[in-house]
């Protein structure tokens, strides 16, 4: 589905689908121990495997907000919901007092989980999923 989006959606879409593509590579490459390092203990797969598999989903859905027009509202959601479902993992991150990707003091940690209601609004807002969900009765 494709509702009629602005310019500056457009842009920030983009944007958000380039920052996903580079987080994706850095699951496979030199990120790959801090993203394991947030990996929480309680999955019942490794923490290789997690990172990995979510990379590849990472780098799916960061080319399709950049590329997948026709599809823009579903990829939207998808991505909202990747948000939701690698939340736990930020959580690990702040409980346990994990040092990643420079968070290694716990308020950095902390105002970390502020901002994943922040990537979720931008992911529906940039390819118009918030308005369809909204205007939705």
């Amino acid at each position: 589905m494709n509702l009629p989006t602005s310019t500056s959606q457009n842009i920030l879409r983009i944007i958000l689908g380039s920052f996903m593509v580079i987080a994706a590579i850095g699951h496979f490459t030199f990120q790959r121990a801090e993203f394991q390092a947030q990996v929480p203990d309680w999955l019942p797969f490794s923490k290789d495997f997690v990172v990995l598999a979510s990379g590849v989903i990472e780098i799916a859905l960061g080319l399709s907000m950049i590329f997948w027009k026709k599809h823009r509202v579903e990829t939207g959601i998808a991505l909202a919901i990747f948000y939701v479902l690698i939340f736990p993992g930020n959580i690990a991150q702040y409980m346990n007092g994990i040092d990643a990707f420079g968070l290694d003091t716990d308020l950095k940690r902390l105002i970390r989980l502020f901002f994943q209601p922040v990537l979720i609004l931008w992911a529906l807002w940039s390819t118009g999923a918030l308005k369809f969900i909204l205007n939705k009765k």
